[in-house]
């Protein structure tokens, strides 16, 4: 912060972003003041005198006949600096580090395009975005990675801790990203399998949320729900949307959907997982909470204090002042009839 000698140590910005280990030596500097008042109402008609006869238009005012009043200033302010080291100033600097054990989360979406269907505000695709993103930041240190699929099925982000670009990537995503038509649930959970399946990671959680049956892909989703459980991943399974939903592709083209969650449920029961079905994006929102809640990481927080301490910077300037006290005692200001 600069030398000691600096006049910036007694700035009140300085002085005011310091932590007072004692700061009750704090209080005694206002007693200073009225110490030394008190001296020289109690020893000023004690002391020494030599009566000298001038006459009135001899005796004139000068500025040097202050100077007496150098050595006791200078006293008092070395008394008062002395309390400030003895309130020992310091800087604290504190840092927090946190530490999980870490859990590996894959969330699986369906971009087919059922899910532009309207039966949650503004449409299933963009409720299930924005709730995801919601998800990932209530998460500390977990690598969480990102698949989507329709027809096929591939990954957009591997497992990572940069949340950041993986949140850019979920609101990226768009009903046209595949092109292929169709849900392909087994391959969705075969890319979540796969970037799992090396980990040493202590939970291992795959998050399924499609509105549709498997229609597309080539491995069966009940296989790769048994590849899922051998691997050790549970599969939390989200079937969105309302039954017999209305699907509208244009103004005169009308079908009824029926929601099947027959293999969604299926998938969580063999992979340990659990199922769920929601019809609205607060329902949706619950579902994540909830799995954010059993998918709870232990972190450990640890804080350190890293503590400077500056009282021998107004040690030396006590010192100063209590020197060059004494040492101006022995020249013309001191009075010898005090001393």
């Amino acid at each position: 912060m600069g030398e000691w000698f600096s006049l910036k140590w007694f700035g009140i910005g300085t002085l005011g972003g310091f932590h007072w280990a004692q700061p009750y030596y704090l209080y005694g500097i206002a007693a200073v003041p009225f110490l030394f008042f008190l001296r020289r109402i109690f020893y000023g008609k004690s002391r020494q005198r030599l009566n000298v006869a001038f006459l009135a238009k001899e005796v004139k005012t000068s500025w040097v006949q202050y100077l007496r009043y150098l050595p006791a200033v200078l006293s008092a302010l070395g008394i008062m600096l002395v309390l400030v080291a003895l309130a020992r100033p310091q800087l604290i600097k504190e840092t927090e580090e946190r530490f999980s054990e870490g859990i590996e989360i894959v969330l699986a979406l369906d971009v087919s395009d059922s899910m532009l269907m309207k039966d949650l505000a503004p449409n299933r695709l963009e409720s299930a975005k924005k709730v995801a993103t919601e998800f990932v930041d209530g998460r500390f240190q977990d690598k969480i990675g990102l698949v989507v699929f329709a027809g096929q099925a591939f990954f957009l982000c591997p497992l990572t801790t940069d949340y950041t670009l993986l949140k850019q990537q979920i609101v990226s995503i768009k009903p046209d990203i595949i092109a292929t038509a169709g849900t392909a649930i087994g391959s969705a959970l075969a890319n979540c399998i796969n970037l799992m399946r090396d980990s040493e990671a202590k939970s291992k959680v795959a998050i399924l949320l499609s509105d549709g049956d498997n229609t597309a892909g080539n491995l069966d989703p009940i296989t790769a729900a048994q590849l899922a459980n051998a691997y050790g991943i549970r599969v939390y399974t989200i079937a969105i949307g309302k039954e017999d939903a209305v699907v509208t592709q244009d103004s005169t083209d009308m079908s009824l959907e029926t929601l099947d969650t027959e293999v969604l449920k299926d998938i969580a029961q063999r992979s340990k997982g659990q199922f769920f079905q929601v019809q609205d994006t607060r329902a949706l929102k619950s579902v994540f909470d909830r799995i954010n809640r059993l998918e709870k990481t232990n972190v450990k927080v640890s804080y350190y204090q890293d503590i400077k301490d500056f009282y021998h910077i107004y040690l030396k300037w006590a010192i100063c002042c209590l020197l060059g006290a004494l040492a101006l005692k022995c020249t013309f200001i001191g009075n010898i009839l005090e001393d």
